[in-house]
């Protein structure tokens, strides 16, 4: 049966949106016409948890993850999750009555608390009380059916339901920086081997990583105990027939072992190619820096951290990917609402009591973020988020130089205006304000949580060698510098479940407690679209490099 508005005619709750969250044509999205009356929306939604449950779920997510308590690596398993969280009965079937009611398809997450909810467009605008447009997004095929508008809440969901994501906001699409590869070489290029074959000359390779960061041999399918993963959206595909032509010449063993969700490999053969950059980048760097780990692919339609989680969270213990990089996100001012991001925080502390540790990518825009130059610089989010692992971007201080690093003017870093300092930052936080030179205080929260956490090579001076469209190109952006350090740690869990330990789960604590096991990045500054603006690198931690870069062969010794 279709919905009419007067099924809905009963009290509405709007629900919380911020008064300057992006409008359609501030992410380039057209709006093309009205959403036909039977086409399907997706949506998800956030069960209200009782606030002891989620306040017993953030102090174990401490305790496991912090190497000085006595609970560390005490991972819970998925049933332990779902039991603490605790949804009722009562409380998950008032939900899912009332949607069955209307003809909804409901996936009902394994901890109870997520729910994807499908239903069309007529019962939607009803139920939310909105107009659902198709909008087309102008640099790319991307599509969407969005409410311009707040959604309201019947009065039948709003003492169960927290949030509804994916009606109205609109995702911003960031085209990855690719540059041509130079036919003139500097006299001070990397070293001849390292070029593959000679395709990819002054570029970084996996043969640049190994020497910069020490990376030793990768990890053989024999070997392998662990898992790691990326995650791509937003018609973001892979493909082997380009993975195997970086193997070819890299001499690395890039691919995919398991495919969750949707891909599409002709469109990354085919004339629109290009859109496959971002994913071929991560596949290929994840898998030179940790080898032969077992790698899953998570893709999803639309961009949306609460889809992500429960796509991973729904994985068995056993299934569940160790090490997880993504290389997305929006400013923090750019997301439907501060309960959103608080909603996202759950997820994350989900994910790491059960020892999966989570990495996004800083931004690649500097202090600005994507709304770019104003009153006010923009962190990002979900890098300011204290319940993951934020990494940013470097240069070498000295371009075709494997030495030191600079931080890469493009990188995101900065301070959460949302979300305070968690206190396994806060003494190098302070010491940063001490003897640093920052800028001016209206710009940015002196209060906020600092990120990066960590960096590695990401900008474009001497930019990464990715093998897509069926040939090499350049490609910069803490979207590499990501999969990298991700990479790293999946190698570092190799070391741990070898001596039969666990996986490292949360990575922060353990991250600050040993801030001497980087390469500290003393040097540039994340000013973005004004150069002089920014953070500076300092000695130590700083907001525009974190602690550092990998040292692998140091690292290792302290798991």
């Amino acid at each position: 049966m279709i919905a009419t508005l007067s099924l809905f005619a009963a009290a509405l709750g709007r629900i919380e949106s911020p008064s300057d969250a992006p409008k359609p044509n501030d992410a380039k999205w057209k709006e093309m016409d009205r959403a036909a009356r039977s086409e399907k929306v997706e949506m998800l939604m956030v069960l209200k948890r009782d606030p002891k449950a989620l306040e017993k779920l953030e102090k174990l997510f401490w305790e496991v993850s912090d190497p000085k308590h006595e609970n560390y690596g005490a991972h819970l398993t998925q049933d332990e999750v779902t039991a603490l969280i605790g949804v009722t009965e009562e409380q998950l079937k008032a939900v899912t009555d009332y949607l069955e009611k209307h003809n909804a398809e409901i996936d009902v997450g394994v901890h109870r608390d997520l729910l994807k909810v499908t239903m069309d467009v007529a019962t939607t605008e009803a139920m939310f009380d909105v107009t659902m447009n198709r909008y087309q997004h102008q640099d790319t095929s991307a599509s969407l059916i969005r409410t311009k508008v707040t959604p309201s809440l019947p009065s039948e969901l709003q003492n169960h339901i927290s949030v509804v994501d994916n009606l109205d906001g609109f995702p911003v699409i960031d085209k990855p920086i690719v540059i041509e590869i130079p036919t003139n070489v500097e006299y001070n290029s990397f070293p001849s081997e390292y070029s593959c074959g000679g395709h990819c000359p002054n570029l970084v390779t996996p043969g640049v990583l190994t020497e910069r960061y020490k990376l030793g041999t990768p990890t053989n399918s024999q070997q392998a105990r662990s898992t790691m993963a990326v995650s791509e959206f937003q018609g973001v595909y892979w493909s082997q027939k380009q993975l195997n032509n970086f193997n070819n010449y890299c001499k690395v063993n890039s691919t995919i072992d398991v495919q969750r969700g949707y891909n599409n490999q002709n469109r990354c053969d085919g004339y629109e190619g290009q859109m496959c950059t971002e994913a071929l980048l991560d596949i290929e760097y994840l898998r030179a820096v940790a080898g032969d780990i077992p790698t899953t692919n998570f893709f999803s339609s639309q961009y949306s951290l609460l889809n992500w989680a429960k796509a991973i969270e729904d994985l068995p213990d056993s299934e569940i990917p160790m090490v997880n990089s993504v290389s997305y996100g929006n400013d923090e001012a750019q997301q439907s609402s501060q309960q959103y991001m608080e909603e996202c925080n759950v997820e994350f502390q989900k994910l790491g009591v059960r020892g999966v540790s989570v990495l996004f990518a800083s931004g690649d825009q500097g202090v600005w973020g994507r709304e770019g130059v104003g009153r006010k610089y923009h962190p990002d989010f979900p890098g300011g988020s204290p319940y993951i692992t934020v990494v940013g971007g470097t240069d070498f201080a000295e371009s075709g130089v494997i030495g030191d690093e600079k931080a890469w003017n493009d990188g995101g870093g900065g301070f959460s205006d949302t979300f305070t300092i968690p206190s396994y930052q806060a003494d190098a936080v302070a010491q940063y304000k001490k003897t640093a030179s920052l800028p001016r205080q209206r710009y940015w929260n002196n209060n906020g949580r600092g990120y990066p956490d960590v960096a590695a090579l990401g900008g474009v001076q001497n930019a990464y060698c990715v093998a897509v469209e069926n040939r090499f190109a350049g490609v910069g952006g803490t979207s590499a510098a990501c999969p990298v350090f991700a990479g790293v740690i999946a190698k570092l869990n190799e070391v741990r479940l070898a001596k039969g330990g666990k996986p490292l789960g949360f990575l922060n604590p353990w991250l600050y407690q040993n801030a001497d096991m980087f390469n500290d990045v003393t040097l540039g500054r994340n000013g973005g679209a004004i150069s002089s603006s920014g953070f500076p690198a300092v000695k130590g931690w700083d907001a525009a490099t974190g602690l550092g870069t990998p040292n692998f062969e140091l690292m290792k010794t302290r798991v």
